[in-house]
């Protein structure tokens, strides 16, 4: 930070000044803790009407992160053109008329999003519910910093510790959501606590601007205001550049391990939880640059991961690897970010820019990357786009800069378009994975050179992309997430895989007559005795049927005689894949009159005929689930659909979480009986059939036919203790505490 020689104004009293930087810091703190608080739980407010895909939480982010940028410039304007006390008057201006739009909760009126372009519908409804509150909170960062800049406090020379606080209230936000606030309070409860903390901040943010302005002397301040020389537009395109890098990196490395290592329930809460911390840390008094040590952590970190996409690590290797990398790497960044910001004065100016690149990142990642990309290129490629942000890198000037690199980058680049020519030339053989490796090693020896660094990434990315391009899989990219169609390698099996989930398989060596439901889907699984079972006891037919979930449409093979079947499905992608017989042929042969309903199933179900036979809920996504299916409010949606003697069958398979429990205590809201099959053995792959766990509900016992008294469907009593899930609560660790009390299993 450049030094300036500035008047302060008159020392504060000493009671005065002992209690403006706590005020400040304990306004921040709060602010801060409200501003993530209110993300997850307005994002859990919008289930029932957006669904549960992690998609949903992307676009949430990036509409935050831009509400934060106009947080940033209404901040900014304060601090260059009005006194403390004028801006203060007016930002408590600002707050009063957020308070009007408080307790939070959905705006009456708003209608079904969309079946396409849902991201816009979503991107409405948040700056439609929250925009106002979310964005008077987002200025009180910037501005009560720039205020003890200009209070005369002795601490004003460098009041960017202050942002520590900040992002140490945003930390305690991430974890006490899901571990203290989510079991205990419902919705309602948790929007009138957030409200009464909002209030609270109004004091607070009162108390330090009071503070700030009994210490600063106009004079003074207008003198303080134009003290340094405007920053240059390099220099400004640093703190955006330093800033988009790690937030695109958050959005990208998110959705690489919760698609290809593991799809964890809050597993997102990690990498946002280290992103945080890396600015509590860098943003501190007295940090220093990042030393030789994690320089050279970072480079053979990144070129280890990019390695990583032609040999796997295993899971917990594969999770260490990436978010510990995503840690050292945004630290660097962060940390080169603190070194270059400018004096006390621009403070507001630089936290524009910080914004500015952050919301760049979200969009690029978040929006953008989903519809001009199949698979998650974009990390790869942002792992070696860190490596530029580490401090020097770009020191002197550019002409000196491209003198000494740009030959090397020129031979890169021209190595690079023949790896990946190699890549698509070579398909799938093993070429393009001895690429990936090599590249990587060529990049690990070179940490040393800044310059090197730079070429051998690009090698090494560009080894990566070309073997990606070379993977004998169709990879499809929807704002539900990717879906991949690979194929075995001894050619017999066809996979539709989500992450690391298979969601439906064809045997590739009958290609006439109907194709055999595999995997969860077989016959003899739980979930085809379900339906088996229920129809001979409702006389040898199920009448109408409806499917939420389609998958490759595997369960359209168990229809029997003239049964009336159809699918609801929220991703469009999925259905086009269905229908489409060169990929899967079960709808094609054994459902080609049943009609495929897009939209989600809370939604699209409500408006459909009652007097179901049967209704089958499969809508999971990877290991994620959607908790707006399984609560009191769907529950009595679906009874209202099936027929008097009608069932409800929930394909609950997940390695996380037991839902058994959860379904038994809100079906007991509706005095239904419920009955679950957890079977447990390794995968079969001759038959090719997976383990997988199914509830099935009904009113009468009598209504589930030979399934009542089979020992392989236990009947669960419902804990009435505890409370019953609700479109207002829902406990996901309670269902992660259920799972680990059942006996292990083989498969688990």
């Amino acid at each position: 930070m450049p030094t300036t020689t500035l008047r302060t104004a008159p020392r504060l009293g000493p009671a005065l000044a002992r209690a403006q930087v706590p005020a400040a810091a304990a306004a921040l703190l709060l602010s801060a803790f409200l501003l993530f608080s209110v993300q997850p739980m307005f994002t859990k407010m919008v289930l029932p009407r957006l669904g549960g895909s992690s998609a949903t939480w992307s676009v949430a982010l990036v509409v935050f992160q831009a509400l934060l940028l106009g947080g940033y410039l209404y901040a900014h304007l304060l601090a260059r053109r009005l006194g403390i006390r004028a801006a203060l008057a007016l930002h408590l201006g600002l707050m009063l008329v957020a308070g009007l739009a408080l307790p939070i909760g959905l705006p009456a009126g708003f209608g079904p999003p969309p079946v396409e372009n849902q991201a816009l519908s979503l991107v409405g409804l948040f700056a439609t519910a929250v925009g106002l509150p979310f964005f008077a909170l987002s200025a009180n960062g910037p501005l009560l910093q720039a205020w003890l800049a200009r209070s005369g406090h002795s601490r004003a020379r460098d009041p960017y510790f202050l942002y520590a606080a900040s992002n140490i209230g945003s930390f305690a936000a991430l974890v006490a959501y899901p571990v203290l606030i989510e079991p205990v309070l419902p919705l309602r409860a948790q929007a009138e606590a957030w409200c009464g903390g909002f209030v609270l901040l109004g004091l607070l943010v009162l108390a330090s601007g009071l503070a700030s302005s009994a210490g600063a002397a106009g004079a003074d301040e207008a003198r303080v205001a134009s003290a340094s020389a405007a920053p240059g537009w390099r220099r400004r395109g640093a703190w955006i550049g330093l800033a988009l890098v790690p937030s695109a990196l958050l959005v990208s490395v998110t959705a690489h391990i919760s698609t290809d290592i593991a799809a964890t329930p809050l597993l997102w809460v990690v990498p946002l939880a280290l992103f945080l911390l890396t600015f509590a840390i860098a943003f501190r008094e007295g940090t220093a640059l990042p030393g030789r040590r994690l320089l050279r952590l970072q480079v053979w970190g990144t070129a280890l991961a990019l390695a990583s996409f032609a040999i796997g690590f295993g899971l917990w290797g594969g999770l260490a690897l990436h978010l510990g990398l995503f840690f050292v790497s945004a630290l660097i960044a962060h940390a080169t970010l603190y070194h270059v910001r400018p004096a006390p004065d621009r403070l507001t100016e630089f936290y524009v820019c910080v914004s500015l690149g952050g919301v760049l990142g979200g969009i690029a990642c978040g929006l953008v990357a989903p519809l001009v990309v199949s698979r998650v290129v974009e990390y790869p490629v942002l792992l070696v786009a860190a490596l530029a942000c580490r401090p020097g890198f770009f020191s002197g000037s550019a002409r000196a800069w491209l003198a000494e690199a740009g030959p090397s980058a020129l031979a890169g680049a021209g190595a690079a378009a023949i790896m990946v020519l190699a890549g698509t030339l070579l398909g799938a053989a093993a070429m393009p994975q001895l690429l990936v490796l090599a590249g990587a090693g060529l990049l690990a020896a070179s940490w040393r050179d800044p310059h090197r660094v730079a070429v051998a990434g690009l090698l090494a990315v560009s080894a990566c992309l070309a073997m990606m391009q070379a993977e004998a899989a169709v990879s499809l990219r929807s704002f539900f997430g990717i879906h991949r169609i690979v194929e075995t390698p001894d050619g017999p099996m066809r996979l539709l895989m989500h992450g690391t989930t298979v969601h439906g398989a064809m045997r590739l060596a009958k290609p006439d007559g109907s194709p055999e439901p595999l995997v969860y889907y077989t016959p003899e699984g739980p979930l085809g005795t379900a339906i088996r079972e229920v129809r001979a006891a409702r006389g040898g037919s199920l009448g109408r049927v409806a499917v939420v979930g389609l998958g490759t449409g595997s369960l359209a093979c168990h229809r029997a005689g003239d049964e009336a079947w159809r699918f609801y499905e929220i991703d469009p992608v999925v259905a086009r894949i269905a229908r489409d017989p060169k990929k899967f042929r079960f709808l094609a042969a054994c459902g080609p009159d049943m009609p495929v309903v897009l939209g989600d199933a809370r939604l699209t179900l409500a408006e459909a005929p009652g007097g179901l036979g049967a209704l089958v809920v499969d809508a999971f996504s990877s290991d994620a689930i959607p908790a707006h299916l399984l609560t009191r409010e769907a529950l009595a949606l679906y009874l209202a659909k099936l027929a008097p003697d009608g069932v409800l069958a929930m394909h609950i398979t997940n390695r996380h979480l037991d839902l058994g429990r959860i379904l038994a205590r809100v079906g007991a809201e509706f005095g239904l009986s419920t009955h679950v099959a957890r079977e447990s053995f390794p995968f079969d792959p001759v038959r090719f059939r997976a383990a997988s766990t199914v509830a099935v509900l009904a009113r009468d016992p009598a209504h589930l036919g030979a399934l009542a008294t089979d020992p392989a469907w236990e009947r669960i009593a419902p804990d009435l203790a505890r409370r019953p899930w609700t479109d207002d609560f829902s406990n996901i660790l309670q269902a992660m505490a259920d799972k680990r009390a059942l006996p292990r299993r083989s498969d688990d």
